[in-house]
């Protein structure tokens, strides 16, 4: 590992002047992520930030009736939250999902948004990887891409976003605030993630420097009926091979709201559109809901050995839309 440079920061101003706008700084959370990939090289800052000290650990209402919730709050305090379970299920299970009791009381919600991919071929710095060295290329592609990607991918990257949280904040219409020493800004959770284009080691639209001080929900009542499901090849701590963020308002047998989206078939949290389309003001049907996710999957491009996942997710819409329906219905 790489010698570097520890600061602790105790205010929002000041840990962004410790970090100013060195490429070779990081912010530290967690480090559940971080401090592995420092570990086999793939990251190697000159300088940690100590974040976790910040006053950015609160959940709390806003004005409109969503919620706040601040960058340091830890997974596991996030998925306890009366509030989180009961106007936000779904965001709730995914963090429970997302990992083991320990990461959960140790990761926080800027930590999460953060994190990296998992490919082996990211984490392995012996192999080239498009995301590491940008032009190396990417091994994935004719080699080991059983969990990759099958929408919004590129010649350039196929790897898949890993975090389960930023899944149901995307289908919530999440918004991420930011800190820079030009003041605050805000970003739609829908535009965070990049495109994988031809840049895969762009990752986000945060501006050098920037240091995630929270996430805002919107008041969204039909998310009070949401769940998410993670498909996983192990019921223990896994990633996803595929999973799902759905919510389902169902009046008089008819689809009024819908809200979904999708994980571990792109490089970011994929937002649904085309399915929530078919959805509303359709019937409330295994027909519609399969139609959706046909819609959905018209874009997919899988690879030789992860066309599985077109089932899978189809499957996925199918069976958590219509236990939702079941359940407006009781």
């Amino acid at each position: 590992m790489r010698e570097f440079d520890y600061q602790r920061a105790h205010d929002v101003t000041g840990a962004v002047a410790l970090l100013g706008t060195d490429p070779d700084a990081r912010y530290l959370g967690g480090g559940t992520n971080l401090v592995d990939l420092m570990k086999t090289g793939v990251e190697r800052p000159a300088r940690l930030v100590d974040v976790r000290e910040l006053p950015l650990d609160e959940i709390e209402p806003t004005p409109e009736g969503g919620l706040r919730i601040g960058a340091t709050v830890t997974n596991g305090d996030l998925a306890a939250h009366p509030e989180v379970r009961r106007r936000y299920p779904a965001l709730a299970q995914a963090v429970l999902a997302g990992a083991s009791g320990q990461l959960r009381n140790m990761a926080t919600v800027g930590g999460n948004l953060l994190q990296r991919t998992r490919c082996g071929y990211f984490t392995d710095v012996t192999q080239p990887c498009n995301k590491r060295i940008s032009g190396s290329g990417c091994p994935a592609i004719e080699g080991e891409h059983r969990n990759h990607a099958i929408l919004g991918a590129s010649d350039h990257c196929v790897a898949v976003h890993p975090s389960d949280m930023a899944v149901a904040l995307t289908a919530f219409d999440a918004v991420v605030r930011f800190e820079t020493a030009d003041g605050p800004g805000q970003v739609p959770l829908a535009g965070f993630y990049l495109p994988v284009g031809d840049t895969p080691h762009r990752e986000t639209a945060l501006p050098p420097g920037a240091l995630i001080t929270g996430v805002t929900l919107p008041p969204t009542p039909v998310a009070a009926r949401s769940r998410y499901r993670k498909v996983r090849e192990r019921a223990s701590y896994a990633f996803a091979i595929g999973s799902l963020a759905a919510a389902l308002d169902v009046r008089d047998g008819v689809v009024r709201d819908a809200r979904l989206a999708l994980g571990a078939v792109a490089s970011r949290p994929w937002r649904a559109a085309a399915a929530e389309r078919v959805l509303t003001g359709a019937p409330a049907t295994a027909e519609t809901y399969a139609a959706a996710a046909d819609a959905e999957l018209a874009a997919a491009r899988p690879l030789p050995h992860n066309g599985y996942k077109v089932d899978l997710v189809r499957n996925l819409v199918v069976a958590v839309l219509t236990e939702l329906a079941e359940e407006s219905a009781r």
